[in-house]
């Protein structure tokens, strides 16, 4: 379950993101309760607002961040990008501390946070590749969400009480410092250890991410159902808060309430790193259980009883993010990786601007517990859709003769076949940074 932790630099990384993750989540709790309780009076819609100005980036930028990722050195850009999220959480903490933000000023930040994180995400998720070689990739990616979710569980409930005790503004000040943990991480990592990147033989078109996806229909397949979560069934700032409030709880009640969907989280994400790689038929059902999980907390009439629902909740969409990256990291040609991640994160992250505003409004005009219903409706769907494609195409049973190939253009002759027909002996020893002659198109 932890191979990868034995490797050095994945360690040191692993550690400085569990520091700054927490930072994070402290601060998203805080920006959620200063938008919701201090800046509104309990406007749920401004709230979407700013999920949609926070998310809406990496849509925006999509091709330019994957761009990015796969032209420069990652590690030194993920200085660049966590310094100024540094930067930008000094700022908005400063403001708050001396009563001068505002909400128009909260949407510049929330906005300005998106645009370091549309560059930050993508490079973030390709650089466990750099970091692993092929065998430990699933592992290694999904104790990233381990980790994620290890800030998650810790991160809210912390926030939720500095909150209560010392106010917003220091919760935005103390996340700015967490962030050099990662820096240091980066900083300490030993260079020649890293995988060698592999570029493409033609010029990097910013449309072969996108043509790459458009061939295959698996990826199709899962973006879609990702994008479904993400922008009706992920909005749990939204669900969670509000219904702190129905519940009669304050900022500390509702960073409790995150920290639980956080213990279900975790727990899919440690079991996720057992697995020895990432299949569709998890993504599927995963989906159908998330949808059955929050339609029951939907109906939850007291908060303790809504909380541990939340734990499986939590570990159902991290069952779906998690092998979903897995399987798009795992399956996707070293070359084009980053500008597919991009395309991934985008869908996963910019689906919010289209979901969060909707949901928002439900809350606001309906309650919160319609709001769930509509992400639990959400969840049915994206499970229809992932299983029709699955009897469809063979793959419920795990047909080994399907194979699955793209050929994205002549001046990048890359093509590629499915996960599940790699051969145990290819998979292992494959380095998940090198070409890979076996499945090249000569």
């Amino acid at each position: 379950m932890f191979r990868s932790l034995g490797l050095y630099n994945y360690r040191i990384w692993f550690l400085g993101a569990l520091v700054s993750n927490i930072g994070g989540w402290m601060q998203t709790t805080a920006q959620d309760w200063v938008v919701l309780t201090g800046l509104t009076d309990n406007d749920a819609t401004a709230m979407g607002f700013t999920m949609a100005l926070q998310f809406g980036p990496p849509l925006l930028l999509v091709s330019l961040t994957g761009w990015v990722a796969d032209r420069f050195d990652r590690r030194r850009l993920l200085m660049v990008t966590q310094s100024a999220l540094m930067l930008l959480g000094i700022g908005a903490g400063v403001l708050l501390l001396t009563g001068i933000m505002t909400l128009p000023l909260m949407f510049c930040f929330a906005f300005a946070f998106g645009v370091a994180n549309a560059f930050d995400a993508p490079a973030r998720q390709a650089f466990v590749s750099d970091i692993v070689v092929r065998e430990n990739a699933s592992n290694a990616i999904a104790l990233n969400s381990a980790s994620f979710n290890m800030a998650r569980l810790i991160g809210p409930a912390v926030g939720g009480v500095l909150i209560v005790l010392v106010g917003t503004g220091w919760v935005f000040l103390v996340n700015a410092l967490t962030f050099v943990a990662m820096i240091a991480a980066l900083l300490a990592m030993r260079t020649g250890e890293l995988v060698p990147r592999v570029r493409s033989t033609g010029a990097q078109r910013l449309a072969d991410g996108f043509r790459y996806v458009a061939g295959r229909a698996d990826l199709v397949v899962v973006f879609v159902m990702v994008f479904l979560i993400g922008a009706f069934g992920m909005n749990f700032p939204i669900f969670a808060s509000t219904m702190a409030l129905e519940f009669g709880q304050q900022a500390d009640g509702y960073g409790l309430l995150s920290s639980v969907l956080a213990i279900g989280s975790l727990t899919g994400a440690l079991l996720a790193a057992r697995r020895d790689r990432a299949r569709m038929r998890v993504v599927v059902i995963a989906t159908g259980a998330f949808g059955l999980a929050a339609l029951v907390s939907s109906l939850m009439p007291a908060y303790g009883l809504y909380a541990l629902t939340l734990v499986l909740v939590g570990f159902s969409t991290v069952t779906i993010l998690t092998t979903a990256n897995g399987y798009v990291q795992t399956t996707t040609a070293p070359a084009l990786r980053g500008r597919v991640m991009a395309l991934y994160m985008a869908v996963l992250m910019g689906a919010t601007p289209v979901g969060a505003p909707i949901v928002g409004w439900v809350a606001t005009a309906f309650g919160p517990r319609m709001a769930i219903v509509v992400g639990a409706s959400a969840g049915f769907v994206a499970f229809g859709i992932g299983l029709v494609w699955m009897l469809a195409s063979g793959r419920l049973h795990g047909d080994p003769d399907r194979r699955f190939r793209l050929q994205v253009d002549e001046t990048l002759p890359i093509s590629l076949l499915a996960p599940e027909e790699f051969s145990d002996q290819v998979a292992a020893t494959t380095p998940i940074g090198l070409p890979e002659p076996a499945r090249a198109r000569p």
